[in-house]
Protein backbone atom coordinates (compact mmCIF):
# COMPACT_ATOMS: atom_id res chain seq x y z
CA UNK A 1 0.00 0.00 0.00
CA UNK A 2 1.52 3.60 -0.84
CA UNK A 3 2.27 5.82 1.72
CA UNK A 4 -0.16 8.09 2.73
CA UNK A 5 1.34 11.92 4.32
CA UNK A 6 -0.25 14.46 6.00
CA UNK A 7 -0.90 17.89 4.49
CA UNK A 8 -0.13 20.38 7.60
CA UNK A 9 -1.40 24.25 8.18
CA UNK A 10 2.07 26.15 7.59
CA UNK A 11 2.82 29.57 9.51
CA UNK A 12 -0.13 31.78 9.23
CA UNK A 13 0.90 34.51 11.51
CA UNK A 14 0.39 33.42 15.06
CA UNK A 15 -3.17 33.16 14.67
CA UNK A 16 -4.97 29.94 16.45
CA UNK A 17 -8.20 28.49 15.76
CA UNK A 18 -8.81 30.19 11.90
CA UNK A 19 -12.07 29.02 10.32
CA UNK A 20 -11.95 27.52 7.39
CA UNK A 21 -14.52 29.06 4.93
CA UNK A 22 -13.87 26.96 1.58
CA UNK A 23 -13.06 23.25 0.93
CA UNK A 24 -11.08 23.58 -2.57
CA UNK A 25 -10.55 19.75 -3.39
CA UNK A 26 -12.39 16.41 -2.60
CA UNK A 27 -10.92 12.88 -1.89
CA UNK A 28 -9.64 11.43 -5.28
CA UNK A 29 -8.86 14.69 -6.68
CA UNK A 30 -4.97 15.43 -8.01
CA UNK A 31 -3.34 18.35 -6.98
CA UNK A 32 -0.27 20.48 -7.56
CA UNK A 33 2.29 21.34 -5.32
CA UNK A 34 1.31 24.10 -3.52
CA UNK A 35 -2.06 24.25 -5.29
CA UNK A 36 -4.64 25.41 -2.46
CA UNK A 37 -6.35 22.77 -0.16
CA UNK A 38 -8.70 24.96 1.77
CA UNK A 39 -8.97 28.68 2.25
CA UNK A 40 -8.92 30.44 6.29
CA UNK A 41 -10.05 33.40 6.99
CA UNK A 42 -8.96 35.72 9.78
CA UNK A 43 -10.09 38.73 11.47
CA UNK A 44 -7.49 40.79 9.16
CA UNK A 45 -7.41 38.57 5.84
CA UNK A 46 -7.91 35.66 3.74
CA UNK A 47 -5.16 32.67 3.17
CA UNK A 48 -4.87 29.33 1.25
CA UNK A 49 -3.43 26.18 3.24
CA UNK A 50 -0.85 25.27 -0.10
CA UNK A 51 -0.24 21.44 -0.53
CA UNK A 52 3.26 20.69 0.38
CA UNK A 53 4.18 18.40 -2.91
CA UNK A 54 1.55 17.05 -5.53
CA UNK A 55 -0.28 14.03 -5.54
CA UNK A 56 -3.72 12.50 -5.03
CA UNK A 57 -6.21 13.56 -2.44
CA UNK A 58 -6.90 10.58 -0.11
CA UNK A 59 -8.49 11.54 3.09
CA UNK A 60 -9.52 15.23 3.98
CA UNK A 61 -9.08 16.25 7.84
CA UNK A 62 -10.97 19.24 7.88
CA UNK A 63 -14.97 20.23 6.59
CA UNK A 64 -16.45 23.71 6.37
CA UNK A 65 -16.56 25.28 9.95
CA UNK A 66 -14.03 23.57 11.92
CA UNK A 67 -11.08 25.92 12.99
CA UNK A 68 -7.32 25.17 12.33
CA UNK A 69 -3.78 26.42 13.87
CA UNK A 70 -0.71 25.93 12.29
CA UNK A 71 0.38 22.34 12.33
CA UNK A 72 -3.26 21.33 11.89
CA UNK A 73 -3.96 18.54 9.83
CA UNK A 74 -5.93 19.14 6.65
CA UNK A 75 -5.60 15.77 4.25
CA UNK A 76 -3.74 12.93 3.65
CA UNK A 77 -2.02 13.26 0.22
CA UNK A 78 -0.48 10.27 -1.87
CA UNK A 79 2.81 11.49 -3.39
CA UNK A 80 2.63 12.17 -7.14
CA UNK A 81 4.64 8.82 -8.53
CA UNK A 82 4.01 6.33 -5.94
CA UNK A 83 3.30 2.83 -6.85
CA UNK A 84 -0.68 2.89 -6.15
CA UNK A 85 -2.73 3.62 -8.76
CA UNK A 86 -5.31 6.32 -7.64
CA UNK A 87 -9.06 5.43 -7.39
CA UNK A 88 -10.99 4.92 -10.07
CA UNK A 89 -13.59 7.90 -11.30
CA UNK A 90 -16.51 7.14 -9.27
CA UNK A 91 -15.18 4.38 -6.44
CA UNK A 92 -15.88 5.85 -3.31
CA UNK A 93 -12.40 5.22 -0.87
CA UNK A 94 -13.30 2.45 1.53
CA UNK A 95 -12.81 3.32 4.89
CA UNK A 96 -13.28 1.86 8.34
CA UNK A 97 -16.54 2.04 9.83
CA UNK A 98 -17.30 4.73 12.12
CA UNK A 99 -18.18 3.97 16.12
CA UNK A 100 -21.21 4.95 17.14
CA UNK A 101 -21.30 7.53 19.86
CA UNK A 102 -21.90 6.62 23.31
CA UNK A 103 -25.28 7.78 24.74
CA UNK A 104 -25.53 10.88 25.72
CA UNK A 105 -24.52 11.19 29.52
CA UNK A 106 -26.60 13.50 31.89
CA UNK A 107 -24.84 15.81 34.18
CA UNK A 108 -26.21 17.83 37.16
CA UNK A 109 -25.79 20.87 38.28
CA UNK A 110 -27.34 23.01 41.03
CA UNK A 111 -28.79 26.45 40.09
CA UNK A 112 -29.53 29.00 43.31
CA UNK A 113 -32.87 30.36 42.95
CA UNK A 114 -33.75 32.39 46.03
CA UNK A 115 -33.99 29.99 48.95
CA UNK A 116 -34.05 26.83 47.00
CA UNK A 117 -31.51 24.56 44.97
CA UNK A 118 -32.93 23.29 42.31
CA UNK A 119 -30.86 20.49 40.31
CA UNK A 120 -30.75 21.48 36.47
CA UNK A 121 -29.86 17.92 33.87
CA UNK A 122 -27.79 18.87 31.15
CA UNK A 123 -27.52 16.72 27.69
CA UNK A 124 -23.55 15.97 27.55
CA UNK A 125 -23.97 16.68 23.92
CA UNK A 126 -23.91 20.67 23.02
CA UNK A 127 -26.43 20.62 20.21
CA UNK A 128 -29.12 19.50 22.67
CA UNK A 129 -28.28 21.62 25.53
CA UNK A 130 -32.03 23.23 25.84
CA UNK A 131 -32.39 26.61 26.92
CA UNK A 132 -35.46 28.47 28.89
CA UNK A 133 -36.43 32.02 28.15
CA UNK A 134 -34.86 34.17 30.79
CA UNK A 135 -36.19 36.79 32.38
CA UNK A 136 -34.05 39.99 31.67
CA UNK A 137 -35.11 42.54 34.04
CA UNK A 138 -34.33 39.65 36.78
CA UNK A 139 -30.88 39.07 35.24
CA UNK A 140 -30.07 42.48 35.40
CA UNK A 141 -31.00 43.20 38.53
CA UNK A 142 -28.95 40.44 39.91
CA UNK A 143 -32.37 38.56 40.25
CA UNK A 144 -32.48 34.76 38.70
CA UNK A 145 -33.54 33.64 35.82
CA UNK A 146 -36.71 31.30 35.50
CA UNK A 147 -37.30 28.69 32.94
CA UNK A 148 -40.86 28.12 31.64
CA UNK A 149 -41.85 24.49 30.29
CA UNK A 150 -41.16 23.91 26.47
CA UNK A 151 -38.98 26.87 25.97
CA UNK A 152 -35.12 26.94 25.60
CA UNK A 153 -32.99 27.18 28.68
CA UNK A 154 -29.95 30.06 28.25
CA UNK A 155 -27.04 27.99 30.13
CA UNK A 156 -24.80 30.74 29.06
CA UNK A 157 -26.54 33.24 31.61
CA UNK A 158 -27.05 30.76 34.75
CA UNK A 159 -24.23 28.74 34.76
CA UNK A 160 -21.46 31.28 35.46
CA UNK A 161 -18.85 29.01 34.67
CA UNK A 162 -19.67 28.02 31.32
CA UNK A 163 -17.28 29.48 28.52
CA UNK A 164 -19.10 30.65 25.58
CA UNK A 165 -18.33 28.78 22.20
CA UNK A 166 -16.14 31.10 20.03
CA UNK A 167 -12.64 31.06 18.69
CA UNK A 168 -9.59 33.18 20.13
CA UNK A 169 -9.67 35.23 17.14
CA UNK A 170 -13.57 36.06 18.12
CA UNK A 171 -13.07 36.37 21.79
CA UNK A 172 -10.13 38.99 20.69
CA UNK A 173 -12.46 40.98 18.29
CA UNK A 174 -15.58 40.98 21.10
CA UNK A 175 -12.59 42.43 23.95
CA UNK A 176 -12.19 45.13 21.97
CA UNK A 177 -15.50 46.01 21.17
CA UNK A 178 -16.09 45.24 24.40
CA UNK A 179 -18.64 43.05 23.73
CA UNK A 180 -19.68 40.35 26.29
CA UNK A 181 -20.24 36.69 24.80
CA UNK A 182 -22.45 35.30 26.89
CA UNK A 183 -24.58 38.15 25.52
CA UNK A 184 -24.61 36.88 22.14
CA UNK A 185 -25.96 34.24 20.30
CA UNK A 186 -23.89 32.12 17.86
CA UNK A 187 -25.37 31.23 14.37
CA UNK A 188 -23.42 27.93 14.13
CA UNK A 189 -23.69 24.35 14.73
CA UNK A 190 -23.45 24.00 18.70
CA UNK A 191 -24.12 27.70 19.03
CA UNK A 192 -20.82 28.78 18.15
CA UNK A 193 -20.54 32.01 18.03
CA UNK A 194 -18.76 33.82 14.84
CA UNK A 195 -17.57 37.06 13.77
CA UNK A 196 -20.80 37.97 12.08
CA UNK A 197 -22.54 37.45 15.27
CA UNK A 198 -20.21 39.98 17.47
CA UNK A 199 -20.99 42.16 14.67
CA UNK A 200 -25.03 41.69 14.52
CA UNK A 201 -24.89 42.46 18.46
CA UNK A 202 -22.73 45.58 18.27
CA UNK A 203 -25.36 47.20 15.79
CA UNK A 204 -28.32 46.05 17.81
CA UNK A 205 -26.84 47.49 20.70
CA UNK A 206 -25.87 50.62 18.99
CA UNK A 207 -29.32 51.20 17.38
CA UNK A 208 -31.50 50.17 20.92
CA UNK A 209 -29.23 50.48 23.70
CA UNK A 210 -29.54 46.61 24.36
CA UNK A 211 -27.33 46.01 27.80
CA UNK A 212 -24.22 44.13 27.15
CA UNK A 213 -21.53 46.76 25.84
CA UNK A 214 -18.68 47.31 28.67
CA UNK A 215 -19.09 50.41 29.92
CA UNK A 216 -15.73 51.23 28.77
CA UNK A 217 -17.66 51.35 25.19
CA UNK A 218 -21.61 51.45 26.37
CA UNK A 219 -24.28 53.76 27.54
CA UNK A 220 -24.59 55.04 23.98
CA UNK A 221 -28.22 55.87 23.88
CA UNK A 222 -28.49 56.63 20.03
CA UNK A 223 -32.20 56.61 18.10
CA UNK A 224 -32.61 53.76 16.55
CA UNK A 225 -30.96 53.85 12.68
CA UNK A 226 -33.72 55.07 10.51
CA UNK A 227 -35.77 52.46 8.34
CA UNK A 228 -36.60 54.19 4.97
CA UNK A 229 -37.93 52.79 1.84
CA UNK A 230 -35.92 54.51 -0.95
CA UNK A 231 -37.51 53.17 -3.79
CA UNK A 232 -40.78 55.35 -3.11
CA UNK A 233 -38.46 58.27 -4.42
CA UNK A 234 -36.96 56.83 -7.49
CA UNK A 235 -35.10 53.71 -8.54
CA UNK A 236 -32.40 52.26 -6.24
CA UNK A 237 -30.14 49.65 -6.47
CA UNK A 238 -28.76 47.18 -3.52
CA UNK A 239 -25.05 46.47 -3.30
CA UNK A 240 -23.59 44.51 -0.61
CA UNK A 241 -20.53 45.52 1.49
CA UNK A 242 -16.92 43.94 0.44
CA UNK A 243 -15.86 41.59 2.67
CA UNK A 244 -12.59 44.44 3.91
CA UNK A 245 -15.75 46.60 4.27
CA UNK A 246 -17.59 44.54 6.70
CA UNK A 247 -14.70 43.61 8.83
CA UNK A 248 -13.39 47.25 9.74
CA UNK A 249 -16.72 48.58 9.89
CA UNK A 250 -17.13 47.52 13.63
CA UNK A 251 -13.16 48.80 14.02
CA UNK A 252 -13.70 51.93 12.87
CA UNK A 253 -17.18 52.33 14.38
CA UNK A 254 -15.41 51.19 18.03
CA UNK A 255 -12.01 53.43 17.77
CA UNK A 256 -14.45 56.76 16.56
CA UNK A 257 -16.60 56.08 19.64
CA UNK A 258 -14.42 55.13 22.42
CA UNK A 259 -11.19 57.54 21.53
CA UNK A 260 -11.78 61.08 22.13
CA UNK A 261 -10.37 62.26 18.63
CA UNK A 262 -8.81 65.81 18.28
CA UNK A 263 -6.70 66.93 14.97
CA UNK A 264 -4.43 68.44 14.42
CA UNK A 265 -3.66 70.46 11.42
CA UNK A 266 -0.11 72.09 9.72
CA UNK A 267 1.69 72.38 6.92
CA UNK A 268 5.25 71.23 5.61
CA UNK A 269 7.13 73.46 2.96
CA UNK A 270 8.58 70.26 0.94
CA UNK A 271 9.81 72.29 -1.84
CA UNK A 272 13.71 71.37 -1.61
CA UNK A 273 12.45 67.51 -0.61
CA UNK A 274 10.10 67.42 -3.80
CA UNK A 275 13.13 68.49 -6.08
CA UNK A 276 15.73 66.21 -4.47
CA UNK A 277 12.47 62.98 -4.88
CA UNK A 278 11.99 64.07 -8.25
CA UNK A 279 16.45 63.91 -9.13
CA UNK A 280 16.54 60.90 -7.41
CA UNK A 281 13.50 59.00 -9.80
CA UNK A 282 15.39 60.34 -12.18
CA UNK A 283 18.90 58.32 -11.18
CA UNK A 284 16.98 55.21 -10.53
CA UNK A 285 15.55 55.27 -14.06
CA UNK A 286 19.01 54.32 -15.10
CA UNK A 287 19.09 51.11 -12.95
CA UNK A 288 16.78 47.69 -14.10
CA UNK A 289 15.35 47.14 -10.46
CA UNK A 290 15.20 51.24 -9.75
CA UNK A 291 12.92 51.81 -7.39
CA UNK A 292 10.26 54.66 -7.33
CA UNK A 293 10.23 57.06 -4.99
CA UNK A 294 7.07 58.07 -3.41
CA UNK A 295 6.54 61.43 -0.54
CA UNK A 296 4.96 58.63 1.50
CA UNK A 297 8.83 56.90 1.93
CA UNK A 298 9.93 60.06 3.09
CA UNK A 299 7.21 60.67 5.39
CA UNK A 300 7.19 57.34 6.42
CA UNK A 301 11.29 57.97 7.69
CA UNK A 302 10.89 61.38 8.64
CA UNK A 303 7.77 59.81 11.18
CA UNK A 304 9.99 57.69 12.97
CA UNK A 305 12.78 60.39 13.85
CA UNK A 306 9.46 62.11 14.92
CA UNK A 307 8.24 59.24 17.28
CA UNK A 308 11.88 58.89 18.75
CA UNK A 309 11.86 62.16 20.00
CA UNK A 310 8.32 62.20 21.00
CA UNK A 311 7.76 58.71 22.76
CA UNK A 312 4.50 58.82 23.74
CA UNK A 313 3.13 58.89 20.24
CA UNK A 314 4.55 55.51 19.95
CA UNK A 315 2.16 54.02 22.78
CA UNK A 316 -0.97 51.76 22.97
CA UNK A 317 -3.09 52.43 25.80
CA UNK A 318 -4.49 49.10 27.69
CA UNK A 319 -8.13 48.45 27.74
CA UNK A 320 -8.54 49.89 31.35
CA UNK A 321 -7.36 53.14 30.18
CA UNK A 322 -4.66 53.36 33.27
CA UNK A 323 -1.54 51.77 31.66
CA UNK A 324 0.91 53.27 28.75
CA UNK A 325 3.02 50.73 26.73
CA UNK A 326 5.96 52.49 25.20
CA UNK A 327 7.63 50.78 22.18
CA UNK A 328 11.09 50.75 21.47
CA UNK A 329 10.69 49.39 17.86
CA UNK A 330 8.84 51.02 15.26
CA UNK A 331 6.77 49.53 12.23
CA UNK A 332 4.92 52.23 10.43
CA UNK A 333 1.54 51.44 8.63
CA UNK A 334 0.59 52.77 5.31
CA UNK A 335 -3.36 52.65 3.67
CA UNK A 336 -3.46 50.95 0.68
CA UNK A 337 -6.39 51.56 -1.51
CA UNK A 338 -7.44 48.34 -3.11
CA UNK A 339 -11.11 47.19 -5.25
CA UNK A 340 -12.10 45.57 -2.36
CA UNK A 341 -11.56 48.32 0.12
CA UNK A 342 -9.26 50.23 2.19
CA UNK A 343 -6.17 47.36 4.14
CA UNK A 344 -3.42 49.07 6.58
CA UNK A 345 0.02 46.89 5.51
CA UNK A 346 3.07 47.62 7.83
CA UNK A 347 6.44 48.90 7.43
CA UNK A 348 8.63 46.81 9.93
CA UNK A 349 11.78 48.45 11.62
CA UNK A 350 11.71 51.61 9.45
CA UNK A 351 13.97 53.35 11.68
CA UNK A 352 16.72 50.89 10.64
CA UNK A 353 15.95 51.42 6.92
CA UNK A 354 16.81 53.86 4.14
CA UNK A 355 14.17 55.65 2.14
CA UNK A 356 15.11 53.46 -0.91
CA UNK A 357 14.37 50.21 1.10
CA UNK A 358 11.06 51.59 2.81
CA UNK A 359 10.00 53.02 -0.72
CA UNK A 360 10.69 49.25 -1.92
CA UNK A 361 8.70 47.20 0.72
CA UNK A 362 5.76 49.83 0.30
CA UNK A 363 6.01 48.97 -3.51
CA UNK A 364 5.66 45.28 -2.72
CA UNK A 365 3.29 45.10 0.35
CA UNK A 366 0.66 47.35 -1.79
CA UNK A 367 0.87 44.86 -4.70
CA UNK A 368 -0.36 42.28 -2.72
CA UNK A 369 -2.80 44.30 -1.52
CA UNK A 370 -4.22 44.91 -4.56
CA UNK A 371 -3.95 41.39 -5.45
CA UNK A 372 -5.57 40.63 -2.26
CA UNK A 373 -2.43 38.56 -1.09
CA UNK A 374 -1.56 40.49 2.13
CA UNK A 375 -1.33 37.78 5.08
CA UNK A 376 -2.20 38.42 8.79
CA UNK A 377 1.24 39.08 9.79
CA UNK A 378 1.56 41.71 6.84
CA UNK A 379 -1.00 43.86 8.70
CA UNK A 380 0.19 43.34 12.76
CA UNK A 381 2.55 45.27 15.38
CA UNK A 382 2.16 48.71 13.73
CA UNK A 383 2.87 51.28 15.89
CA UNK A 384 1.71 54.40 13.80
CA UNK A 385 -0.40 54.71 10.68
CA UNK A 386 -0.53 57.38 7.69
CA UNK A 387 -3.01 57.92 5.91
CA UNK A 388 -2.05 59.90 2.56
CA UNK A 389 -4.91 61.06 -0.07
CA UNK A 390 -1.93 63.29 -1.69
CA UNK A 391 -2.57 61.87 -4.90
CA UNK A 392 -6.42 62.54 -5.44
CA UNK A 393 -6.84 66.05 -3.45
CA UNK A 394 -8.21 67.59 -0.82
CA UNK A 395 -7.00 70.42 1.88
CA UNK A 396 -7.06 68.65 4.93
CA UNK A 397 -9.26 65.67 7.13
CA UNK A 398 -9.24 63.83 10.15
CA UNK A 399 -8.51 60.62 9.96
CA UNK A 400 -9.54 57.91 12.49
CA UNK A 401 -7.10 56.59 15.22
CA UNK A 402 -6.25 52.88 14.55
CA UNK A 403 -6.30 51.30 17.84
CA UNK A 404 -4.56 50.62 19.67
CA UNK A 405 -2.26 52.63 18.41
CA UNK A 406 -2.67 56.80 19.90
CA UNK A 407 -2.16 58.74 16.45
CA UNK A 408 -2.46 58.81 12.95
CA UNK A 409 -0.92 60.80 10.48
CA UNK A 410 -3.25 62.45 7.45
CA UNK A 411 -1.56 63.51 3.98
CA UNK A 412 -3.50 65.81 1.67
CA UNK A 413 -2.44 66.80 -1.53
CA UNK A 414 0.67 69.43 -1.73
CA UNK A 415 -0.44 73.12 -3.65
CA UNK A 416 1.80 75.93 -4.56
CA UNK A 417 1.22 79.10 -2.33
CA UNK A 418 2.72 82.05 -1.84
CA UNK A 419 4.99 82.26 1.19
CA UNK A 420 6.19 85.18 3.00
CA UNK A 421 10.39 85.19 3.67
CA UNK A 422 10.74 88.39 5.20
CA UNK A 423 11.25 90.57 2.06
CA UNK A 424 9.16 89.47 -0.45
CA UNK A 425 6.28 86.61 -1.36
CA UNK A 426 7.68 83.36 -2.89
CA UNK A 427 6.00 80.56 -4.19
CA UNK A 428 6.57 77.33 -1.91
CA UNK A 429 5.17 74.08 -2.09
CA UNK A 430 3.51 73.52 1.21
CA UNK A 431 1.82 69.70 2.21
CA UNK A 432 -1.22 69.90 4.68
CA UNK A 433 -0.47 67.26 7.12
CA UNK A 434 -3.64 66.13 9.91
CA UNK A 435 -2.33 64.45 13.05
CA UNK A 436 -5.51 63.06 14.98
CA UNK A 437 -4.72 62.00 18.38
CA UNK A 438 -5.80 59.89 21.61
CA UNK A 439 -6.48 62.78 23.23
CA UNK A 440 -6.54 60.72 26.77
CA UNK A 441 -2.50 59.89 26.43
CA UNK A 442 -1.38 62.87 24.32
CA UNK A 443 -2.86 66.45 24.93
CA UNK A 444 -2.85 69.83 22.53
CA UNK A 445 0.62 70.98 23.23
CA UNK A 446 2.44 67.98 22.65
CA UNK A 447 0.28 67.44 19.27
CA UNK A 448 1.41 70.92 18.11
CA UNK A 449 5.22 70.22 19.00
CA UNK A 450 5.09 66.64 17.07
CA UNK A 451 3.53 68.12 13.74
CA UNK A 452 6.23 71.06 13.68
CA UNK A 453 8.91 68.95 14.33
CA UNK A 454 7.18 66.83 11.04
CA UNK A 455 7.05 69.75 9.24
CA UNK A 456 10.63 70.62 10.08
CA UNK A 457 12.26 67.03 9.36
CA UNK A 458 10.44 67.21 5.66
CA UNK A 459 11.32 71.09 5.17
CA UNK A 460 15.10 69.82 5.39
CA UNK A 461 15.59 65.69 5.92
CA UNK A 462 19.09 66.33 6.92
CA UNK A 463 17.82 66.95 10.18
CA UNK A 464 16.68 63.39 10.17
CA UNK A 465 20.52 62.22 10.57
CA UNK A 466 21.00 64.13 13.76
Amino acid sequence: MAELKEARVPDIGGYDDVPVIEVLVAVGDTVKADQGLVTLESDKATMEVPAPFAGVVRELKVKLGDTLSEGSVVALLEAEGSDEAPSPPGQDTVRPPRAEPAPPQERTRTVETGTRVEPIVVDAKPDNITQASIDKSAVLAGGVATASAGTRFDADSVLPDKVPYASPAVRLFARELGVDLARVSGSERGGRITREDVQRFVKGALSSATPGIAQAGGGLNLLPWPKVDFSKFGETETRDLTRIQKLSGANLARNWAMIPHVTQHDDADITELEALRVALNKEQEKHKDGVKLTMLAFLIKASVAALQKYPTFNSSLDASGEQLTLKKYFHIGFAADTPNGLVVPVVRDCDRKGVLQIAREMGELAAKARDGKLGPADMQGGCFSISSLGGIGGTSFTPIVNAPEVAILGVSKSAIKPVWDGNQFVPRLLLPLSLSYDHRVIDGAAAARFTAYLAQLLGDMRRVLL
